[in-house]
């Protein structure tokens, strides 16, 4: 699998970011959340799954970029697999 960095608000290097994958999925990059009164609002988390917090400004600035490339190119910069991904590469 191959990443694209999207984008991030955080200062220089730091989390979290958002990634784009070649198989059409997003990535997140960030801290785990580890507040137990968090984790137990959560429902079906899998093995091998993680929540990660992420702020809101992340979310609504990438899907700003990419509703404005919609109307000039391409959303993604990787084609759609129209699989199923999968947890593991």
């Amino acid at each position: 699998m191959r990443m694209r960095f999207l984008g991030s608000t955080s200062e220089a290097g730091a989390c979290p970011t958002l990634y784009e994958t070649d198989r059409g999925t997003i990535v997140v990059q960030g801290l785990k959340v580890t507040d137990a009164e968090a984790l137990a609002d959560l429902r079906d988390v899998l093995d091998g799954e993680a929540a990660v917090e992420v702020p809101r400004e992340l979310i609504t600035e990438i899907a700003r970029r990419v509703l404005m490339d919609a109307g000039t190119a391409p959303a993604t910069a990787f084609p759609s697999s129209g699989g199923t991904p999968t947890a593991t590469g």
